[in-house]
């Protein structure tokens, strides 16, 4: 069984910071591209950032130079630093993770419950 458990939503002034965080667990092999997608009321699930097991980063252009996406391989944790937060980036955000279990040799993706973000104006 594998989990990944998301942490550090919460509510914040437009202008402010938040810090996201994903935890992979379980009986894990390697995980290879992790990243965040999130989901405003009546939108469809879009990409923010992913990052490679190498730590190469693609971004969403909404959230460039503001967000940045990072990992701790031996922590199977995956991070997302977000600043100068605005309104429209209210939504709930989702960690996505490409894996292999020890079990099983083909990878398989797996998502996070997700954690609501809110930005007030």
């Amino acid at each position: 069984q594998v989990q990944l458990v998301e942490s550090g939503g919460g509510s914040v002034q437009a202008g402010g910071s938040l810090r996201l965080s994903c935890a992979a667990s379980g009986s894990i092999f390697s995980i290879n591209a992790m990243g965040w997608y999130r989901q405003a009321p009546g939108k469809q699930r879009e990409l923010v950032a992913t990052i490679t097991s190498a730590g190469s980063t693609t971004y969403a252009d909404s959230v460039k130079g503001r967000f940045t996406i990072s990992r701790d391989n031996a922590k199977n944790t995956v991070y997302l630093q977000m600043n100068s937060l605005k309104p429209e980036d209210t939504a709930v955000y989702y960690c996505n993770a490409d894996l292999k279990r020890h079990s099983i040799l083909a990878v398989q993706n797996y998502w996070g419950q997700g954690t609501q973000v809110t930005v007030s104006s």
